[in-house]
Parts: structure tokens; sequence; C-alpha cells
């Protein structure tokens, strides 16, 4: 177990320290084995970490990304999509390898078992993986599933996490937010060689918080991150507030 935690001042400063780690660790990969395979997480807490590292020096031709979550159900036009998110906001201003995308419309459990052997066919070097403000990862609500071994399931999400996207502006109602979403699990997000958390902003405080502090536990699925061999957590100032109160 190694955690790294770097407390920046704003958001942006923390988008800029977690882009040059992982600019980093994907470069590292390709010295050492002349590609990289990345996830990538998407939501308003990944604007800045995005931003600054479509701007880093990586030869995106060499990268493989994937992809943590998305809807059941959600055309890819739709703006909450995370398909869309991650096409405008990443692979439109990278030349990358190959996108492998998490896609909820049609045949769902085709689409799993085409996704999960594209993933499973070699290692993940860096997974950038957010944490919800109940502590979720993926769309992982608590309480987790830790013991799963399949790569994505479909699953429930939970009021918390709803109300989330409600409030950072992809959903107008809590009723449009879809009940379901196809999520990787959390063994396979711990099979990341490397894992790199960019968590900003006041609504993290408590989650931030709860992850730090306790014990592994399903009910805060983040937790889980902390039995990693290598895992970097970058928050700001706003999101490390109940932490300084220890």
């Amino acid at each position: 177990m190694s955690i790294s935690i770097s407390v920046s001042m704003t958001p942006v400063e923390l988008g800029e320290k977690a882009a040059c780690k992982i600019a980093q660790l994907i470069n590292d990969a390709i010295r050492e084995k002349g590609h990289a395979r990345i996830i990538l997480s998407t939501g308003a807490s990944q604007f800045e970490t995005l931003d600054a590292l479509v701007k880093k020096d990586v030869d995106w031709s060499k990268v493989e990304m994937f992809h943590l979550d998305e809807y059941v159900a959600l055309p890819e036009s739709h703006g909450a999509s995370f398909r869309k998110y991650l096409k405008e906001r990443f692979v439109s201003k990278v030349g990358l390898k190959a996108a492998h995308f998490v896609n909820g419309e049609g045949d769902v459990g085709k689409n799993i078992a085409e996704l999960t052997k594209e993933l499973r066919s070699d290692e993940i070097d860096v997974g950038v993986i957010g944490i919800g403000e109940n502590g979720h990862i993926a769309f992982n609500d608590p309480p987790a599933d830790f013991d799963t071994d399949v790569a994505y399931k479909v699953v429930n999400l939970d009021e918390r996490c709803r109300m989330q996207q409600v409030g950072e502006g992809w959903f107008k109602t809590f009723e449009d937010v879809p009940k379901q979403a196809i999520t990787m699990c959390p063994k396979q997000i711990m099979a990341c060689r490397h894992i790199v958390s960019s968590v900003p902003h006041a609504v993290k405080a408590e989650a931030v918080y709860n992850t730090i502090t306790k014990k592994v536990d399903p009910m805060v699925p983040a937790t889980l991150m902390k039995t990693h061999p290598d895992w970097n957590l970058f928050i700001d100032k706003a999101a490390a507030s109940a932490l300084m109160q220890l």
C-alpha cells in the first residue's frame, strides 16, 4: 500500500499537478513497453485535469484509452453522455492509438463482453479514478461489490449519486437522471498498475475525509484504493477542508 496526497490551492493547480503525474506514468510505460493503456474518469471534477493533460508532451499515438462508465439507454447525443464528454474534451484533442467506449445503448450484454475482451487483452498502466460525493468510484455506489470478478456490470444508481448529476448540471431534474448505468467494477479498477485521483471542490470534502479516515468499507467505496500499491490522490484546499480540521 502506498498513498501519495497532494493538496493544491485551486482546482486549476490541482489539474496541472495531476496531469503532470498522469503524463509521467504514461511516458514511463511507453519507454518500458512501447505503448500505454489508460482509463479516464469523467464529470465536473475532471475538467481541469483533462484540460491540462491534453497539453502534455505525450506520444498519444502509442496510447489506448478506456473509460469507467456510461448510463444505460442514454444516447451519445445527450449532454450527459460520457462518450460525448470524452470525445469532446479528450479524444478529439489528441491522436490516440485507440479509444474504447462503454456503450449503454443496444445490446448491453454484448457491448460489455466485447469491451471486456479489449480491456483484458493487456494490463492497464494508469487509471484516472475520481471519487463521487457518496464515496463511489466509477458508478460503484455504496455498498459497492468488492468481490465480483467481472470487469463491467449494470448497476442501480443510488439517490445521492443521481442528485450529484443534477447538482453538476448534467440533468435538469432528479427524474431525468437514468436509474441504471454500466460501471467498471472495483477489482478491475484495482488491477491498474497506477491510480491517480483528481478530487477538487468543497462538495467532495466529506467523501475525501471518509476515504482517508475510515477503514476499507464497501459503504465508502473509495477506501478500497488505500490498498493499492500506488495511489496518487490530488485534492484542492476546498476538498481537503474536513481533513484540515483533524
